[in-house]
């Protein structure tokens, strides 16, 4: 439905609907995201900080808003920010979850959200267990210059993964969790294609090894849009603007697909 979250010449964006929506609302400004997802990518928390006209709370904002959105688009709460918050500038790191299926039939809810391996003509005839997959993406925790990960258009620079996982969420359905300080563009998909690759023997281990090392040039995968969720946005106690509990249970985030698993199942893999 929307064709990314920055403001296009042509086409929804996900920014120029919330300001139009503000707008309505009664506030005539523009937003800050914490990042900019492409177009496919979902997202269970965004943060983005927006001036409030005088006399106007963060809470008339929380009542006036959601009636004002598009489907597909919601918000979960509004806070006034602690001294001096930046939704960008403040974070000190991003989780980004990624979904996909490894084996059987990808249940009808999820297909919007999930990557079949079976479409993926790289991995035509391939099934890479979940121990393999887990084993490789591991191999990209640690600081290091991503570049050969992630499109030209991001920084040069280094950045921490803090950590890559691998969860079982029952069905045949996997979900890929990456934490780090910063990420560039595409770079959790092809972190994700590229391990599924390697993990299924369509990329030598020792040039997915020596790109995540040195940086070098490989021919990557990058793993479709749809399966990957910004699920969290992190700050500084200092600057921290949601308690505990609304970061583990956002008020009004929609229990279906791609936020919550249809399973309570969660395993895991070593």
């Amino acid at each position: 439905m929307f064709k990314g979250f920055q403001r296009q010449p042509d086409g929804l964006t996900v920014q120029e609907a919330l300001e139009n929506a503000m707008r309505h609302a009664g506030v005539p400004s523009s937003l800050m995201p914490a990042g900019r997802t492409d177009r496919g990518v979902h997202a269970r928390m965004q943060v983005a900080s927006v001036r409030l006209p005088p006399g106007y709370s963060a809470e008339t904002l929380s009542e006036r808003l959601p009636a004002l959105l598009p489907p597909g688009l919601g918000l979960c709460v509004a806070r006034r920010a602690p001294e001096g918050f930046h939704s960008q500038w403040s974070a000190t790191g991003k989780e980004y979850r990624y979904r996909f299926q490894l084996g059987g039939e990808v249940p009808a809810a999820w297909k919007p959200f999930v990557m079949d391996l079976g479409l993926e003509p790289r991995l035509e005839g391939r099934r890479p267990t979940p121990e393999r997959i887990a084993e490789v993406l591991g191999a990209a925790v640690g600081r290091r210059d991503f570049q050969a990960f992630h499109e030209n258009s991001s920084p040069r620079k280094p950045r921490t993964l803090e950590s890559a996982t691998l969860h079982a969420l029952g069905g045949g359905l996997f979900e890929a969790r990456l934490r780090g300080d910063g990420f560039g563009r595409y770079q959790v998909r092809y972190l994700v294609g590229s391990a599924l690759l390697t993990a299924a023997g369509g990329l030598s281990e020792e040039h997915y090894r020596a790109a995540l090392d040195s940086g070098t040039s490989i021919p990557g995968l990058k793993a479709p849009a749809q399966g990957l969720v910004l699920w969290e946005v992190r700050y500084p106690l200092d600057k921290e603007p949601f308690p505990p509990d609304e970061r583990q249970r956002p008020p009004g985030l929609p229990a279906l697909p791609p936020f919550l698993a249809e399973t309570q199942v969660d395993t895991k893999v070593a």
